[in-house]
């Protein structure tokens, strides 16, 4: 037994029943002792990394509560039932941070009540959406226009002589994605900052409930489009779990192949946009070349620019011959060699570096506090990577580098990413050196009722986590997706603190969060 589940049993004993049959492993607590739990594995060193809730009434019972805790390469998940009538349960915020915005979620979209949670406004859903309409429920008419309704968002409010507001968004000078930023200033220097998100709310974990699993792929696929490698296998991983699907070496190799290439091209596409910021746009046009020069040969090589709809479950869609192990390995000398140079640049530009240094500074007992993950985190002195934790084949054979600096400024976050594309590049070599002949999908096995799927992903920006759970006949009873985005942005709206207004830009893109991938 590992080390979560051997404190979970001490404390709870009898009272914590195991399924046995999952991986991870998940626990079933009395509802009341919800928190305990958590309390417990707090204590333990574990980080929360997703709270949600699941309507079975489909089957016959009420809603269930859900929460993934994580230390290491241990998963674990506790669950509690509650009654139809009584859909409530004890808030996880005392002892979780993220639990905030996780349970706002939770209340806005599925009418389920956190109890002593301090923040009810609501999250992802809009104040002008009806108080009783509840989209993840079973009962929720997709095919009915909801009634508008008068609501004004509450924000966050500080006050003293010499205080002053910013609005910056929803829409921005920029073809991003929509987010409100509430600034609260004293001169130059922030205060405070607040964060409005959910203007691309798009309603996927309900519409996935409306697919087949086959077809589901191809929605995982567009949660997040830069991203859409890393969740499309997430979500193949977590289905071919619940099918107990033998993918075939190859296709396990290739899928480490299109996830590398999606991480080099969007860490090559921060640097240039991170110093950009810093008006030094002179590294934004090199790093766009080069990232323009994999996403080429990407549509060479695989037939779409980010390798969109190539993994499936069982496997993938495209395969490589001799002559594309030949470019490939050509189109990394270039990079290599260019690369190496705006990195020198990079280092020796001293206007570049009193900007990004000790700016949008993340410390490490915050970074563990918020429980963030990816570049983030790893900038912020904290040793997470799904690569070297979860041993997923091929990366269990694969020797990866992943950088943690303790620095949590800008310039650390674009150095984690300027060591992680050297180490995917020499992945990539080895990659190709060692694949395995052999086939390069698989057919998956019916879905059985009542079954659950989990996946854990190292996407560029950081840990993916789908869970999937089946209905009484096999179908899609609910498919959570947790994007990094998820847990990372609260982290944005502490690392802005003491900084000036201006430095927000740099911070924010060295952050580089997914609207669509939070707005779910």
């Amino acid at each position: 037994m590992k080390r979560l589940a051997k404190a979970l049993k001490a404390e709870f004993g009898d009272n914590a029943k195991s399924d046995g049959n999952t991986n991870p492993v998940t626990f079933t607590v009395a509802v009341e002792r919800f928190a305990d739990a958590a309390k417990t594995l707090k204590e333990s060193s574990a980080s929360l990394c997703a709270e949600w809730t699941t309507d079975d009434t489909n089957s016959g019972r009420g809603f269930s509560v859900y929460a993934c805790y994580r230390e290491g390469s241990e998963y674990l998940i506790i669950k509690a039932e509650m009654s139809y009538d009584k859909p409530e349960f004890p808030s996880l915020v005392n002892h979780f941070v993220p639990a905030n915005r996780f349970e706002r979620q939770i209340r806005s979209l599925m009418g389920v009540i956190p109890r002593g949670l301090p923040d009810s406004r609501p999250w992802i859903k809009f104040e002008d959406w009806p108080e009783d309409a509840w989209p993840l429920r079973k009962s929720f008419d997709v095919s009915r226009a909801m009634a508008r309704c008068e609501g004004q968002y509450a924000w966050i409010k500080a006050e003293g002589e010499g205080v002053y507001e910013i609005p910056v968004g929803p829409v921005h000078a920029g073809i991003i994605e929509p987010g409100h930023f509430r600034f609260q200033a004293v001169g130059e220097t922030i205060i405070n900052l607040e964060e409005r998100l959910g203007y691309v709310h798009k309603g996927i974990e309900k519409r996935f409930e409306s697919m087949t699993w086959e077809t589901a792929v191809k929605l995982a696929g567009r949660v997040s489009g830069d991203t859409t490698v890393a969740h499309s296998l997430a979500y193949c991983m977590a289905l071919e779990s619940m099918t107990h699907c033998r993918v075939p070496d190859r296709a396990k190799w290739l899928r480490a192949l299109f996830l590398e290439r999606e991480r080099i091209a969007n860490h090559l596409g921060d640097i240039g946009a991170i110093c950009n910021d810093a008006a030094f746009a002179f590294m934004l046009y090199q790093c766009s070349r080069l990232k323009e020069t994999m996403l080429s040969n990407n549509l060479k090589l695989f037939g779409h620019r980010f390798i969109m709809d190539r993994i499936i479950p069982g496997g993938v869609t495209a395969d490589i011959d001799g002559n594309a192990k030949k470019e490939i390995l050509s189109e990394m000398d270039f990079i290599k060699k260019n690369f190496d140079k705006l990195v020198r640049i990079y280092e020796e530009s001293s206007s570049l570096e009193d900007r990004v240094r000790n700016t949008g500074i993340l410390s490490s007992e915050l970074a563990r506090e918020l429980c963030v993950v990816g570049v983030v985190a790893r900038a912020s002195g904290l040793n997470v990577d799904c690569r070297v934790y979860n041993h997923f084949s091929p990366y269990d054979t694969l020797d990866v580098d992943a950088p943690v600096l303790a620095a949590g400024d800008v310039h650390a976050r674009i150095w984690v990413r300027i060591v992680e594309i050297r180490s995917s590049m020499r992945l990539l070599r080895n990659i190709l050196r060692d694949i395995p002949a052999g086939g390069i999908d698989a057919a998956c096995n019916a879905v059985l009722p009542d079954s659950t799927g989990f996946a854990a992903i190292e996407g560029w920006r950081g840990e993916i986590i789908y869970w999937l759970q089946s209905g009484n006949r096999g179908e899609i009873n609910r498919c959570m997706v947790r994007d990094p985005s998820s847990v990372n942005w609260l982290a944005l709206e502490k690392a802005i603190h003491g900084n000036i207004v201006p430095d927000f830009p740099l911070c924010n893109k060295s952050f580089n969060q997914s609207y669509s991938g939070h707005d779910l």
